[in-house]
């Protein structure tokens, strides 16, 4: 068993899970930037989208937990991607104080446009790992997830 870094000499362990799984998000994060400059959205309005295509009419409160945003920050992606007519806003007919989003047709043929370049971004990511592998590194971070939703910040 590999000890963590807590319980061995530090330079002999290697660099902490948060301080590698960081590096990979920073990776990806340029990657997708670079992929994206031609639209004009960033990384986290795109990633609003997918969250949209997925489950649509989402409050603001409900995007910005599921795109990993502040409440003020989704709020302004909002207001940029529905300028740009790429998400569209309704009353919710339940609560007329709630107004939920959808993505338009405009904002799903980006998304089906951009779509291949971020397969093949995955795909290269985890281009070194087998099948069972990338299945079992799914998980793995599929439960890294739930553990962190199951605490709250302090």
């Amino acid at each position: 068993m590999i000890p963590l870094a807590t319980e061995a000499d530090p330079e002999t362990v290697g660099p902490s899970l948060l301080y590698a799984i960081k590096q990979v998000e920073l990776a990806i994060r340029a990657r997708m930037d670079t992929i994206l400059r031609p639209t004009g959205i960033t990384a986290l309005q795109y990633t609003a989208l997918t969250v949209l295509r997925r489950r649509d009419g989402l409050s603001s409160a409900e995007l910005a937990r599921n795109s990993f945003v502040t409440a003020q920050t989704m709020g302004e992606m909002i207001a940029a991607l529905e300028r740009r007519g790429l998400v569209s806003r309704r009353v919710d007919p339940d609560n007329r104080r709630r107004m939920l989003t959808s993505v338009t047709g405009a904002g799903l043929e980006l998304l089906d446009c951009y779509d291949p370049a971020f397969v093949a971004l995955e795909s290269q990511m985890v281009g070194r790992l087998s099948v069972r592998q990338r299945e079992t590194l799914r998980q793995y971070l599929n439960s890294c997830r739930t553990g962190l939703a199951e605490t709250s910040a302090h």
